[in-house]
């Protein structure tokens, strides 16, 4: 791990990988009536505070119910303007989902690498109100396209929806494949495996303000001299984008880029919040080159149309990712917000 790459103190997922007996015992891993969260390892986080899920149950060959919690307070998942919760740490739990899935039920062994496809993302703002006490979520997941190679898992696509005391609060739709250390090691640049492989230098920030975020460390946007367009800031220090050790950019942090160029681009007096969220992922955001990221608003058919705005990330002039968002519409000149657009074959780590 490099020097300017965040620490955490225990072992790191991949060292856990090495050690861990295989395959697990399911059954031992779920949880009884205490309230708890699943092992950090199978939802690919090395903070116990960033996993969201308390956990899980077989209702059939590839239908499964979970349990979530979302805190009332998050230091990366603000609430948006105050009173709700972030969608963005929907699409957080619903990837943690996968990575469970695949651990615990699937016989995915740690050290393979997870690389999402597409994501999707729809929320309904009225179950998204900030209560008095965290969100105890229910989670309903659907697997569907299970690929696999002899007994291992290589590929899935799965549904979910979340729901808040009995009523949906987000839906949304993830594809990802799984890819063994060896054929990874074939996939990426050898540099990528160096120990002087090292990020970009990090970049200015935008103003935090601009982008509905109260501290510079937030921004993962720098400006540039074109209108519209962004340098995607990568801190690999970051304790929650970059909650462990990767080799490129991950999907999470494409998403938070695509949300904040939205936000930069949208006129608006209230904080952005967006409704829905299509994303595809074509190509690995690598961390030792500038990505680009720029939006554009959709036109609208009428006024009271939500605003859309198109946002794509480009790197060495090859696209890496494809990001819809729709929001509410604003209160002055239309602009745009949707979160997401699906698919494509090599993915950002989810």
């Amino acid at each position: 791990m490099t020097a300017n790459t965040f620490r955490f103190e225990g072992p790191s997922i991949e060292q856990t990988a090495q050690s861990a007996p295989w395959p697990f015992r399911a059954a031992a891993l779920r949880h009884g009536h205490l309230t708890t969260t699943v092992p950090r390892e199978l939802v690919h986080r090395a903070a116990v505070a960033e996993v969201m899920l308390t956990g899980w149950e077989r209702l059939g060959q590839t239908r499964f119910a979970m349990t979530a919690q979302w805190p009332r307070g998050h230091s990366f998942f603000t609430p948006v303007g105050g009173n709700h919760h972030d969608p963005l740490i929907a699409a957080e739990t619903i990837r943690q989902a996968g990575a469970l899935l695949a651990h615990a039920e699937f016989g995915v062994p740690f050290g393979h690498q997870f690389l999402m496809e597409e994501l999707t993302l729809t929320v309904c703002p009225d179950q998204l109100h900030i209560g008095r006490t965290p969100a105890a979520l229910d989670l309903d997941i659907t697997c569907k396209e299970v690929k696999q190679r002899g007994r291992r898992l290589t590929r899935m696509r799965y549904q979910t929806t979340i729901r808040r005391e009995g009523q949906p609060a987000a839906q949304g739709q993830i594809s990802f494949s799984v890819i063994t250390p060896a054929v990874y090691r074939r996939l990426r640049p050898q540099r990528v495996f160096s120990t002087k492989h090292r990020p970009i230098p990090l970049t200015a920030p935008l103003a935090p303000q601009s982008v509905d975020r109260l501290s510079p460390a937030d921004v993962v946007l720098s400006p540039t001299n074109t209108p519209h367009h962004w340098q995607l800031r990568i801190d690999t220090r970051h304790p929650i984008l970059f909650d462990h050790h990767v080799d490129h950019v991950p999907g999470m942090v494409l998403l938070e880029a695509a949300r904040q160029a939205a936000t930069a681009l949208l006129p608006h007096t209230t904080p952005l919040l967006p409704l829905t969220l299509q994303s595809e992922f074509t190509k690995y955001a690598e961390l030792d080159q500038p990505c680009l990221i720029n939006a554009l608003h959709l036109p609208k058919t009428t006024p009271h149309d939500p605003e859309t705005i198109l946002i794509t990330g480009h790197q060495d002039n090859q696209p890496v990712f494809t990001t819809t968002i729709t929001t509410t519409p604003t209160t002055t000149v239309p602009n745009t917000a949707v979160m997401g657009a699906p698919t494509g074959p090599h993915p950002a780590q989810p």
